[in-house]
């Protein structure tokens, strides 16, 4: 249980100090003959500054129940 509690608390930190995370999708790929074209496309997820509190409300609160 305090394992949990440290992954749930480090996320909940996490999203406070970066506010979200971002990530590459590729969305196209075209090869004519030699030419070869790839498409990305870079979304960023924003996380709610509540979500953040939450998480690290939660997590902490597994970590002092845990240590019974």
């Amino acid at each position: 249980m305090r394992m949990i509690g440290i992954v749930i608390l480090a996320a909940g930190i996490l999203a406070l100090a970066y506010g979200g995370f971002s990530y590459t999708r590729q969305t196209h790929d075209v090869k004519v003959g030699a030419l070869e074209i790839s498409l990305s496309e870079k979304n960023r997820v924003n996380v709610p500054i509540w979500a953040g509190v939450v998480l690290a409300v939660v997590g902490g609160g597994l970590l002092i129940s845990g240590k019974k």
